[in-house]
């Protein structure tokens, strides 16, 4: 296979609901993806969309066409992918195969949601279709009660208080937010305590207000290129070297991995392989942080922490900038937001940046390697990347 490198990266601020359609915030963080990668759209020769709910949000079906000819694409075979929360991702994920095949030299890859226009009734009934349709989502299943049912699990496994879990918990937010704060385009920019974590209203007990993501909108893009094409582009690429996607069924069918998810230890695995990598090698991680329990199975699933021991860490400092491994400096979806579809691109769009040292006040100081990690559904998909630093 050809190597394969990010050349450009694009994101739109994510915010609450706005009125900018999904085909307008896709091509706002397209074309700034376009500049910083310094070509033209007459150089790209396909569009990959991820999306999961523009026939909800504005009534729009084939929206990767429409997209395609607002940018001024020249007639390109445009796809969209529905993975859920890691749409983009898997649509990445496939970009990256179509170059490094030799099929593609240059391509536009990223996604978009308006899913905060949609408000929290609409977007949690539609958000519920991606759960189990005949046996979760008639019991009532959300997404909220598939994590508090996680998190029961995680205290039950290792033995703490639900208490304790949830003051751990409580401190992957407070980090979340101290870093959104110094995140210009996150939806969250405010500080946050354990004590307004726990002061928040309840949502499924143990998860509360602010264990939990926000409905965003928003658009993330990134231009992905062979190496070959990459060095008439930049001095400063940021290579995929490993990827990783698996899948798994309904949550009762992964029960015997609870309440850990079983795809994304097998993706994981798969992308460290490919890259010639350990845990031990990576610098800056974005994790798919949808609650705070989240992340914590996150990392230790992704081999950065034990089993059982991803609260602690977190309370001890080592996810933090300069602690042992560095975890969602962007703020992550709890605080940079969650535009379901282009949650994964505007991961890439972070990791990019931090592998090329442009992140400002939350840089992690000499980053080389980072991993960003989607889930869809409760675990039923699941991508991970690996990406290094180039020339």
């Amino acid at each position: 296979m050809r190597k394969v490198a990010v050349v450009g990266a694009g994101q739109t601020e994510f915010s609450g609901p706005q009125p900018r359609t999904n085909l307008e915030l896709f091509s706002e963080a397209a074309k700034e993806a376009l500049a910083v990668a310094s070509v033209n759209t007459r150089d790209i020769q396909a569009l990959l969309v991820g999306n999961a709910l523009s026939d909800f949000e504005e009534g729009q079906q084939i929206a990767h066409s429409y997209i395609a000819e607002n940018l001024g694409l020249p007639h390109v075979p445009a796809n969209i992918y529905d993975g859920a929360c890691a749409a983009s991702s898997v649509a990445i994920r496939d970009a990256f195969i179509w170059i490094a095949s030799g099929l593609y030299d240059v391509i536009l890859v990223g996604g978009m949601e308006r899913v905060a226009t949609m408000g929290t009734k609409m977007a949690t009934e539609t958000y519920a279709m991606y759960c189990d349709r005949y046996y979760e989502y008639p019991s009532g299943i959300t997404f909220p009660g598939i994590f508090a049912m996680i998190a029961h699990l995680y205290a039950n496994k290792y033995g703490y208080t639900i208490d304790e879990l949830k003051e751990q918990m409580a401190l992957v937010s407070v980090k979340a937010h101290r870093y959104g704060i110094l995140n210009p385009k996150a939806h969250l920019r405010r500080p946050m305590t354990v004590e307004k974590v726990f002061r928040s209203p309840m949502v499924c007990e143990p998860l509360q207000v602010y264990d939990c993501c926000p409905f965003s909108d928003g658009g993330a893009a990134v231009v992905l290129a062979s190496e070959e094409y990459a060095k008439k582009l930049t001095d400063k690429p940021v290579f995929i070297t490993g990827i990783g996607q698996a899948s798994a069924g309904s949550l009762a069918s992964q029960q015997e991995n609870l309440p850990h998810l079983i795809a994304r230890q097998i993706a994981a695995k798969q992308a460290y392989a490919m890259a010639g990598i350990t845990p031990r090698d990576v610098d800056v991680c974005e994790v798919h942080d949808s609650f705070s329990i989240a992340e914590i199975i996150a990392i230790e699933s992704l081999g950065f922490f034990d089993y059982g021991t991803g609260g602690k860490a977190t309370a001890k400092g080592e996810t933090m900038i300069g602690g042992k491994i560095a975890v969602n400096p962007s703020g992550g979806l709890k605080a940079k937001g969650h535009p379901v579809g282009a949650t994964g691109a505007a991961q890439v769009y972070e990791i990019f940046r931090q592998l090329r040292g442009e992140c400002g006040e939350s840089q992690v100081e000499g980053a080389r390697t980072g991993l960003t990690d989607t889930m869809g559904s409760s675990g039923g998909i699941q991508v991970n990347m690996i990406l290094e630093r180039g020339w």
